[in-house]
C-alpha cells in the first residue's frame, strides 16, 4: 500500500519549461498570454503560476489530439538537476517519472532521470531521428554511477594540481565522467584565452581516456556550483531554470529597484534572473499609469507626479509644483491626466532603448 501511494505521488509531479533534446529537440511551446487588465491586482490574479514542488510542476492531463495527427511516443529525460529535458523513444519500456535510465547521446552512454513519463505527442514536435532508451538502470548501473561520482572528485583534485603545475590562469568548476567512462569533461572559467594543449596531453596520459576541456561563463558556473541567493532560497538557475532568461537594467528601473549593482546583481555578478518574473505585470501596469513629471488633476488641485507605484495602482503627487508641500498619495481612480511628462511622451512614441543593457 505504501509503495502504491509513493508511486501515485511521483505520477502527480511534472516538469515545466522549454524542452530541447540530445536525442531529438521538441519545439518550444508558445507562451500563454492572457488579456491585460488595467489594474495591477487583476493582472497578478490572472497569471497562471505552476504548482512547483522541488523544482518540478504538476503534470496536466494529456490533451486529445485531432484525428489524423501523426503521433510518436516519447519520454523526457534530464541529466542534471534543473537541466534541460531531452526527448527519447522509450521503445517497449514503461518509463515512469523518477526512473533512472541508460541512454546513448552524442557525448556517449549516459545515465539520466525520467522527468516526463511515456507520452504521446504530435510527430511535428519532435526532430528525427529519435534515439531510444537503452534500458532502465539496474542496481549495478546505479552503483557504477555512484562510483563515477567518486572518480570525478579524485579527478578534480588531480586536475587542479596539474593546472598549477602548468601555470595556467584558469579556474576548475566541475568534472564529469560519461557513464561508460569513455570521456572525462572538465568545466572551467578564465578571463582570457588559455593554451591548454599541454594540459590536455598530461590529463590524457594520467586518466587514459578521452579528455575534453570546456570553458563556461560565470552564469553557468553559478548554476553548476549552486548556493543560496539573497532571498534565502536556492539559486533559481540551479533550482528550476532550464534556460537563462534575458534580463535588462530597464526591468530593474520599471520595478523601482535601486540601480546599485549590489542590489540588482546575483551571486554570478550579472543581473538577477528574478527581475524577469514579474516584468510583464509591471510593464502592463505602467502602460496605464502617467509617467513621472506628468501634470495631473486631483481633488486637491493640479500637481506633478513624482513617483508611481505600478502594482498598487498609486501615484505620489506634489501639488502646485511647490517643493515645500508634502507630496500626497492618490489612487489612479482619484486623478485625471492633463499632460504626460516629456519622458512619457517619448516612451509612447518609441521604445526606451537608453541604458537598456541586455544580458543573455
Amino acid at each position: 500500500m505504501a509503495e502504491n501511494n509513493k508511486e501515485n505521488k511521483k505520477r502527480r509531479h511534472r516538469h515545466f519549461g522549454k524542452h530541447k533534446g540530445k536525442g531529438a529537440a521538441p519545439k518550444a511551446p508558445e507562451a500563454l498570454a492572457g488579456s491585460a487588465a488595467s489594474v495591477a491586482e487583476e493582472l497578478i490574479g490572472q497569471r497562471e503560476v505552476p504548482n512547483v514542488i522541488d523544482g518540478e510542476a504538476e503534470i496536466a492531463a494529456p490533451e486529445a489530439l485531432p484525428e489524423g495527427t501523426d503521433t510518436v511516443m516519447i519520454v523526457g529525460i534530464n541529466f542534471r538537476e534543473a537541466g534541460k529535458i531531452y526527448y527519447f523513444s522509450p521503445g517497449e519500456l514503461d518509463c515512469k517519472l523518477g526512473d533512472r535510465v541508460i541512454v546513448e547521446t552524442a557525448r556517449g552512454v549516459e545515465i539520466g532521470t525520467v522527468k516526463i513519463a511515456n507520452k504521446v505527442v504530435p510527430e511535428s514536435e519532435v526532430v528525427p531521428p529519435l534515439k531510444a532508451v537503452t534500458r532502465i538502470a539496474t542496481k549495478d548501473d546505479l552503483e557504477r554511477d555512484s562510483y563515477n561520482r567518486d572518480l570525478e572528485m579524485d579527478a578534480a583534485v588531480i586536475c587542479k594540481k596539474k593546472i598549477a603545475k602548468h601555470g595556467l590562469d584558469m579556474s576548475l568548476v566541475a568534472v564529469e565522467y560519461t557513464f561508460d567512462n569513455a570521456k572525462l569533461i572538465f568545466y572551467f572559467t578564465c578571463e582570457s584565452r588559455v593554451d591548454f594543449r599541454e594540459l590536455v596531453k598530461d590529463l590524457a596520459s594520467t586518466f587514459h581516456t578521452r579528455i575534453e576541456l570546456r570553458q563556461i561563463g560565470i552564469r553557468d558556473e553559478a548554476k553548476m556550483m549552486g548556493g543560496l541567493a539573497v532571498c534565502g532560497r536556492k539559486y533559481c538557475c540551479s533550482g528550476f531554470l532550464t534556460d537563462f532568461v534575458q534580463v535588462s537594467i530597464k526591468m530593474a528601473k520599471e520595478q523601482n529597484f535601486s540601480l546599485n549593482s549590489a542590489k540588482v546583481s546575483g551571486a554570478c555578478g550579472r543581473l538577477m534572473c528574478c527581475l524577469k518574473y514579474e516584468h510583464e505585470v509591471y510593464e502592463e501596469a505602467i502602460r496605464h499609469m502617467p509617467t513621472v513629471g506628468s501634470l495631473v488633476s486631483t481633488a486637491d488641485g493640479e500637481g506633478i507626479v513624482i513617483e508611481i507605484k505600478p502594482l498598487a495602482g498609486e501615484v505620489r503627487v506634489r501639488l502646485n509644483d511647490n517643493e515645500k508641500d508634502q507630496p500626497k498619495l492618490y489612487s489612479m481612480k482619484e486623478i485625471r491626466v492633463i499632460r504626460l511628462g516629456k519622458r512619457g511622451q517619448e516612451n509612447r512614441e518609441e521604445k526606451d532603448a537608453d541604458e537598456d543593457i541586455v544580458e543573455d
